[in-house]
């Protein structure tokens, strides 16, 4: 595997010096913003899009320096009620699609969206549970009228230029955890898989292991990214957290680097369970540790994947 590192984490920088901060920290690969949240730092898409030899002086500049590209990552708001927002994500979406492909780029990272509870809503409606009975209404709609039917669109879409979508697990969004990934995949099919990040799951109390082994074959990319759950505070409130992230001595949880949300046999288990699965690509390393400088915990991070990442490919007998 190769570990690499989302791009947003510089995005006060130039892009070429990006790059070489990248390099010099001893990472082979960048994941770059395409639009949404995300933003187009370090990736003018349109400019891209618009020319051959642009592209190829973009690409050059990421493989003279021995670094591949391994997604673009344009995550926003695509089933939205907001029709003018919903309309911007799908085409944010459908040109880092097309970009991807120009650029020999496998996969696109994504949010899934949300709905509204009920068509004439204004606003997305997230639900957690199954009463009261209105509960189950909306989530019939915002999954049968809203969420299949679009991402069907886009699945076939990015299916016709080679692409894979990788739809991240994220609370708040329709798609939160392994049953509503494979949901969504079941309806769109096998060009829908999942961004892999392990620190929204380990808030949630997922078995982040024994949620890999069950999207086997899923798993199109991966995020490097831990969590601390603070015991103390869950005890009290549990892991539903609307406070601000800034608030973090009353939080039930926060965003670590790497290895100081979970120790390093978490993590080694984690790559096992990667490797098991069938996943050898790119472990992207996201830093968003409020308690860390940016190059502290970025090195932080590096550090402890070299660590706990297995140098050798495994044989077939693994999951044959």
């Amino acid at each position: 595997m190769r570990i690499g590192v989302f791009t947003v984490l510089f995005q006060d920088l130039p892009f070429e010096k990006a790059l070489d901060r990248i390099v010099s920290a001893g990472i082979s690969a960048v994941e770059i913003g395409a639009g949404g949240y995300p933003g187009t730092h370090h990736c003018p898409v349109d400019d891209l899009l618009g020319s051959e030899q642009k592209r190829n002086a973009y690409r050059a500049a990421i493989e003279s320096r021995g670094l591949i590209l391994s997604a673009l990552s344009c995550h926003y708001e695509p089933l939205s009620p907001d029709t003018a927002l919903a309309k911007e994500s799908d085409t944010i979406f459908r040109k880092a699609v097309r970009l991807a492909a120009a650029l020999g780029v496998p996969v696109v990272n994504v949010a899934s969206g949300l709905p509204a509870g009920r068509a004439g809503d204004k606003s997305p409606s997230w639900v957690t549970c199954p009463w009261p009975p209105h509960n189950l209404a909306m989530l019939d709609y915002q999954w049968n009228q809203v969420a299949i039917p679009y991402w069907k669109s886009a699945g076939a879409f990015a299916q016709e230029h080679g692409v894979k979508i990788a739809v991240e697990m994220h609370p708040g969004f329709l798609v939160y955890n392994v049953d509503t990934l494979l949901r969504l995949r079941e309806a769109v099919g096998p060009v829908l898989g999942c961004n892999f990040d392990p620190s929204h799951l380990f808030w949630n109390g997922v078995d982040v292991p024994a949620a890999i082994r069950a999207l086997r074959g899923a798993i199109f990319h991966v995020h490097g990214k831990d969590c601390h759950v603070d015991p103390l505070n869950t005890g009290v409130n549990g892991c539903n957290d609307a406070r601000p992230y800034d608030q973090i001595a009353a939080r039930s949880w926060t965003f670590r680097s790497i290895g100081y949300g979970h120790d390093e046999k978490t993590w080694k288990d984690i790559m096992s369970a990667l490797r098991l699965a069938g996943y050898d690509y790119v472990i992207s390393i996201e830093h968003e540790d409020a308690l860390m400088s940016r190059d502290e915990g970025l090195a932080k991070g590096v550090a402890m994947l070299k660590n706990v990442l297995m140098a050798e490919s495994p044989g077939k007998m693994y999951w044959a």
